[in-house]
């Protein structure tokens, strides 16, 4: 069931695709693609029901695309799923979204059983920019096995957490070259005192 704003915004796109520049309808065909994808959250919840695996894994993207309050209780339903996969794509959405709410399941992400997800907790959080997080991600700094280390020292870059400088420093000897372009990135967003 299409709601009323993506109609009117349909109708609106799909006068674009008869432009004059080739530029203007390209970026009216992207936009009624993507208004494709998304459904009504109603839609898209039920889908997450009762779809199949691969299904739950594009109705929880969908869910990032509609984002707001009524997509958070079933984005952190789904962090806590048994499925390697759901989790993985619902801690990268909760991340995108960046709602408040999220940030403490997010938080206990770090501690899944997998190093894929832990990785993928904290490149969620780094894009909170919330400096309470700093303390949460600096034990990462010292995986040393070229994924951990790596996104910790992202996330560190872009929250600004100048204290951890040195640190970011020293990842820069790390034999992982994930782990030296990552803190090569970081120290260019730490703020200069």
């Amino acid at each position: 069931m299409e709601t009323a704003t993506t109609a009117k915004r349909r109708t609106a796109l799909t006068t674009l695709l008869k432009d004059p520049e080739e530029e203007v309808r390209l970026a009216a065909a992207h936009a009624l693609e993507r208004l494709e994808g998304i459904g009504s959250l109603e839609e898209v919840l039920d889908l997450l029901k009762k779809g199949d695996h691969a299904t739950r894994i594009k109705a929880i993207y969908a869910l990032g695309q509609i984002g707001g309050e009524g997509a958070l209780p079933a984005l952190l339903y789904c962090i806590a799923r048994p499925e390697e996969d759901i989790r993985a794509a619902a801690i990268e959405v909760l991340g995108r979204l960046g709602h408040p709410g999220a940030k403490g399941p997010l938080s206990e992400k770090l501690k899944d059983p997998s190093p894929a997800l832990q990785s993928q907790a904290i490149a969620a959080l780094g894009n909170f920019r919330d400096s309470s997080l700093i303390p949460l991600l600096v034990p990462f700094l010292d995986a040393g096995d070229g994924l951990l280390d790596a996104e910790a020292a992202r996330a560190l870059g872009k929250i600004g957490a100048a204290g951890c400088e040195e640190k970011i420093i020293s990842l820069l000897q790390s034999p992982h070259a994930a782990t030296r372009q990552a803190a090569a990135l970081a120290l260019g967003e730490l703020p200069v005192s």
